[in-house]
C-alpha cells in the first residue's frame, strides 16, 4: 500500500470495549482508599504497590476496609479509564518525551518511568504529562 494522498473515512470499532465499572472481590487484610490506584492481585482487588505480577485495574470509587476480613468478604467498585497520578522523581520522572509509553506502579497514587529494575508492574499508558501529574490510561 502507498501513503494517503487524500482524506479517507477510517472506520472506528467502538468508543469503549471494556466496562466503565468493575466490582472485584477484595484481598484479605487490606484497605483501599477512595481515589487510589487499584490492582488485581491474583484475582483480588488490592491497593497498588511496588510488586511484580499485579494488573492495574483503575480507580477506587470509595474507601473499602477489609483489614479484618478474608479474601472476597467485600467487593471494591472500580472505575476504568484514564486518571491523573502523581509523577515519580529523579531518574524515574516521567516527561513529555515519554508520551504513549508504558509506565509502572510505585504505590497507590504514584507512577514511574521504569520498572524499577524488574520490581514494578505496569500501570498503563502515558496519555499526558503536566506539572501536576501524569495521565495514565489503564489497560
Amino acid at each position: 500500500m502507498t501513503a494517503l494522498a487524500t482524506e479517507r473515512n477510517t472506520v472506528k470499532y467502538a468508543d469503549r470495549v471494556i466496562a466503565d465499572f468493575l466490582e472485584i472481590p477484595m484481598k484479605a487484610a487490606t484497605k483501599v482508599f477512595q481515589g487510589s490506584l487499584v490492582v488485581s492481585d491474583a484475582g483480588y482487588a488490592a491497593p497498588a504497590r511496588t510488586a511484580l505480577n499485579l494488573k492495574a485495574v483503575g480507580r477506587a470509587e470509595r474507601t473499602i476496609d477489609n483489614t479484618l476480613g478474608v479474601a472476597g468478604a467485600v467487593r471494591v467498585k472500580i472505575r476504568r479509564g484514564t486518571f491523573k497520578w502523581t509523577n515519580s522523581a529523579a531518574g524515574d520522572l516521567i516527561t513529555q518525551a515519554d508520551l504513549l509509553a508504558t509506565c509502572y506502579i510505585v504505590d497507590d497514587q504514584t507512577v514511574a518511568k521504569t520498572d524499577g529494575t524488574g520490581t514494578r508492574s505496569i500501570a498503563g499508558r502515558i496519555m499526558m504529562v503536566d506539572a501536576t501529574g501524569v495521565w495514565v490510561e489503564t489497560y
